[in-house]
């Protein structure tokens, strides 16, 4: 399965590297004194937001990340190379939570934002720090530091400005990839979604971030069918597409179940602003579909959009409404 939204990694930056012990001896220099170099600095592990990637499943099979020692120090007072930091790029909406899974440290939501995840140690001293005016000729010198080393979790709530939801094969892919360049996987069976997907909308000269998350059913918020995972993304979006398939024998009950099971999972979820769609309405009569929207506003008192993603009927109002 391609998508991992959560995963736990073991990081540890590298290693100070050792201070030198060693003295000048030159020709006509009878006195040459201490000449140590100081070791390396470690390198650091830096955690990076980037665009393209939209899953931390790169993470599932690399769960070890070491960044590189540093160099010890060596005589001629030559400090010792500093060790390359570890940048690991992750998809932008990523948080990262200490082992507990409960203390977040940071969360990166912009592009190109980075965040050090464990610094490295800090160089050894070359015993020619330790020249004083009592000890002209020292043999002292320190180790280097320890990098810093925990486990952390890394988490993944994709960003959209609307957040596509529904049971599963409600037509929320198929309205993704007739409005943007995305491309999600389309079938006629239920979880054909297993990813989430983001596609741009452009429309009157705006832009609109979407989400396309995979379906929900009775439980999601307790796990069921991966829900609790899928329900994270929800928490990103700032308003939420309720699709519903107008061919279902009971549209009330339907939207119900989905909207308990966002608050069952977060109680903010359910005060977004809400667009609630019916699709497939070209696989029912015009007198049908209107008393089966009459029937869902008397009780639901919401305005409804009804649309053909398939014939591509009404989606341009939808994409307005938006």
């Amino acid at each position: 399965m391609k998508f991992l939204d959560q995963v736990k990694i073991m990081i540890k930056a590298g290693d100070g590297g050792n201070g030198c012990v060693a003295f000048r001896r030159e020709k006509f220099i009878e006195f040459g004194g201490p000449y140590g170099g100081d070791g390396g600095d470690g390198g650091s592990i830096i955690v990076k937001a980037v665009n393209g990637l939209n899953t931390l499943v790169d993470y599932r099979f690399a769960q070890h990340h070491k960044a590189q020692n540093g160099f010890n120090g060596s005589g001629n007072n030559k400090r010792g190379l500093s060790g390359k930091d570890l940048i690991l790029k992750v998809p932008v909406g990523t948080q990262i939570y200490e082992e507990d899974q409960k203390t977040l440290l940071f969360d990166l939501v912009k592009e190109d934002q980075e965040y050090v995840l464990a610094r490295g140690g800090q160089g050894g001293l070359g015993n020619s720090k330790f020249k004083s005016s009592t000890n002209r000729s020292p043999r002292k010198f320190t180790y280097g530091k320890k990098g810093e080393e925990f486990i952390v979790w890394l988490e993944l709530k994709l960003i959209a400005d609307v957040g596509i939801i529904g049971f599963p094969n409600a037509g929320k892919s198929s309205l993704l990839s007739i409005s943007t360049r995305a491309r999600p996987k389309i079938a006629n069976y239920p979880f054909t979604t297993l990813n989430p997907n983001l596609g741009v909308v452009f429309i009157d000269n705006k832009e609109i971030i979407i989400a396309d998350i995979p379906g929900l059913i009775e439980g999601a918020h307790s796990g069921s069918g991966l829900g609790d995972k899928f329900l994270k993304h929800i928490e990103r979006c700032k308003s939420i597409i309720h699709m519903i398939d107008i061919n279902e024998d009971d549209l009330v009950e339907k939207y119900k179940i989905i909207r308990n099971e966002l608050k069952e999972f977060n109680p903010d979820l359910i005060k977004k602003r809400e667009l609630i769609v019916f699709n497939k309405i070209d696989l029912i009569d015009e007198k049908e579909k209107k008393e089966k929207i009459m029937n869902f506003t008397k009780k639901i008192k919401k305005k409804v959009y009804d649309i053909s993603v398939e014939r591509n009927i009404n989606v341009k109002n939808l994409l307005r409404a938006i």
